[in-house]
C-alpha cells in the first residue's frame, strides 16, 4: 500500500482546507474594500498590497530558507505598509487583516500539500547500510554536521572520499562488498555517480545533502537545511522509484545546459557566486558580434532548428526559473525529458534576457521554449561542445545523445521528511494557487 512520509488528508479534509483559505483571502480583501470606500485610490492601494500579502504568505508557507525568508519578509511589509494609509490607523482592521491572510496561506498549504511524488512503500532499516562522504562539498557540511559519526551511531559504514580517490570506485567496491543501501553526502554531480552505480547494481539509494544547490534533494521532498535528517533513510523509511536521466552514457539526476550558459558555468568563479558571474558574462557571451553555438537539434513539430543560445535539458520537467536549473520538478517520475531552448535577438533583447534571468522569470522571455521527450539529440559540428552537468563543466563529443531512463532508481527517504519539492506543493502563480483551490473544493482532485 502506497504510504507518505506525513499523514495524508482525506478529500473531504482537504475541500475544507481550500475552502478556508479562499474565504480567509476574499474576506481580508472584502475587509479592505469596506473600510475604504470612502477613499477609491487607497482602496486600490490597500487592495493591491493586501493581494500581495496573501501571495507572499502562500509563497512562504512552501518556500523552505533565504526564499522563505524573503516571502515572509514581503507579506508582512505589505500588511505594514497599509497602516502608513492615511485612513487605516485602525489597529484593530489591521490585525484581523494579519489573521485572515496567515489563515489563508496555512489553509492553503494543508490543501494543496497533498504531494504526488512522495508515495512509495515502507521499508525496514538497512541490513548494510554504506554513506559516501565528499568532505569538500559544500563548503565542508560533511565535517560541520558531523555526519561520519553520525551514520556509525546508525550502524552505517562512513566512507570518506579523499584526494585522487575514484568515486566510482569506491561506490562499486562498496556494492561488492555487500550493501544493501547505497548513500552519497556531497553534491549533485557526485550524487548522480554513486546512484548511478546504485542503479546498477539493483540497491537501493540515500541521498544526503551536503553540496552546494542539493536540487536532487529538493524535488526528493527533503529539508536541505537539515543534512543530517536525511541519515534516516538508512532506518524505518519510505522507497519509491524515480527516473534517472543520460547523456551519451553517463547519469545525470538534474540537467545539462548548452550553449552560452555552459560557457559561464566553465568559470572558476560559478561555483561561489553564480549569479554575479552569469550577470557578468552573458552580455558578453550575447553580443552582437559574439557567434551563435553550434547547437543543431530536431523540434517538437518535427522541424529542425540550426542554432541557439542555450539549451538545458533535464531529467524531468522543471518549473524553470532560471537558465541555471534554479528551479523545481513536480514530480521525479514523469518518464520523460524536459527541453528548454532559449534564442536571443542579439541587437536588443539581451538586457531582457538578463534582467529575466536575475529576476527569476526565464520562461516569460520571448525566446524561450519548452517540451518534454523521451530522447533528444544534439548535433555540432565541434570537436567537442561545453556542457554543465548537473552544474559541473564538462566538454563533450558531439552528437550528444540525451535518454530518460524510466522509473531506474529505488530511492529512500526518512518517513518524516517534508514529502515534495515546492513544485509540487504550490502551483505557479496567485491565479493558478487560486484555480487549484477551486478544483480541490470541487473534488476534481485526489
Amino acid at each position: 500500500m502506497a504510504m507518505t512520509g506525513r499523514a495524508v488528508r482525506s478529500p473531504a479534509a482537504r475541500r475544507g482546507f481550500a475552502l478556508a483559505a479562499l474565504l480567509a483571502g476574499a474576506t481580508a480583501l472584502a475587509v479592505t474594500v469596506l473600510v475604504l470606500l470612502r477613499d477609491p485610490v487607497e482602496l486600490v492601494v490597500a487592495a493591491v498590497l493586501v493581494g500581495v500579502a496573501v501571495a507572499a504568505a502562500w509563497a512562504a508557507l512552501v518556500r523552505r530558507g533565504p526564499r522563505r525568508v524573503l516571502s515572509a519578509a514581503v507579506a508582512v511589509l505589505a500588511l505594514a505598509a497599509t497602516v502608513a494609509l492615511p485612513d487605516l490607523r485602525a489597529y484593530l482592521w489591521f490585525l484581523v487583516v494579519v489573521v485572515l491572510v496567515a489563515l489563508s496561506g496555512a489553509a492553503t498549504r494543508a490543501a494543496l500539500g497533498h504531494p504526488p511524488s512522495a508515495d512509495g512503500k515502507r521499508v525496514g532499516p538497512a541490513r548494510r547500510g554504506v554513506l559516501i562522504l565528499n568532505p569538500r562539498s559544500g563548503g565542508g557540511k560533511a565535517a560541520r554536521f558531523g555526519l561520519a559519526e553520525r551514520a556509525r551511531a546508525l550502524g552505517v559504514e562512513p566512507v570518506e572520499l579523499r584526494p585522487g580517490d575514484d568515486l566510482r570506485a569506491l561506490a562499486e567496491q562498496a556494492a561488492d562488498g555487500g550493501a544493501d543501501v547505497l548513500g552519497m553526502a556531497g553534491g549533485d554531480g557526485s550524487q548522480a555517480l554513486v546512484a548511478d552505480v546504485a542503479r546498477r547494481h539493483g540497491l537501493a539509494f540515500v541521498c544526503v545533502p551536503a553540496g552546494t544547490r542539493n536540487h536532487l534533494a529538493l524535488d526528493l521532498g527533503l529539508d536541505r537545511e537539515d543534512v543530517p535528517a536525511a541519515l534516516a533513510a538508512f532506518g524505518d523509511a519510505l522507497e519509491r522509484r524515480i527516473d534517472l536521466a543520460e547523456l551519451n552514457g553517463r547519469v545525470f539526476v538534474n540537467n545539462v545546459s548548452l550553449g552560452v550558459y555552459a560557457s559561464v558555468v566553465q568559470s572558476p568563479d560559478y561555483r561561489d557566486a553564480k549569479a554575479a558571474t552569469v550577470a557578468r558574462q552573458l552580455p558578453g557571451l550575447l553580443g552582437p558580434d559574439a557567434p551563435r553555438p553550434d547547437l543543431r537539434f530536431g523540434l517538437p513539430d518535427g522541424s529542425r532548428s540550426e542554432s541557439a543560445d542555450v539549451v538545458l535539458v533535464s531529467n524531468g520537467p522543471y518549473r524553470l526559473e532560471h537558465l541555471s536549473g534554479f528551479g523545481t520538478r513536480e514530480r521525479l517520475d514523469r518518464g520523460s525529458l524536459g527541453v528548454v531552448t532559449v534564442t536571443v535577438n542579439r541587437a536588443a533583447e539581451v538586457p531582457r534576457l538578463v534582467s529575466a534571468e536575475m529576476a527569476g522569470r526565464i520562461s516569460r522571455f520571448p525566446g524561450y521554449r519548452s517540451w518534454s521527450a523521451p530522447e533528444f539529440v544534439v548535433e555540432s559540428g565541434l570537436p567537442a561542445v561545453e556542457a554543465g552537468v548537473d552544474g559541473e563543466a564538462a566538454r563533450l563529443a558531439p552528437p550528444l545523445r540525451f535518454r530518460i531512463l524510466p522509473g531506474a532508481l529505488r530511492v529512500r527517504v526518512p518517513r518524516d521528511a517534508p514529502g515534495a519539492s515546492p513544485a509540487a506543493l504550490l502551483p505557479p502563480g496567485t491565479r493558478a494557487v487560486v484555480a487549484a483551490l477551486f478544483r480541490v473544493l470541487s473534488g476534481r482532485t485526489t
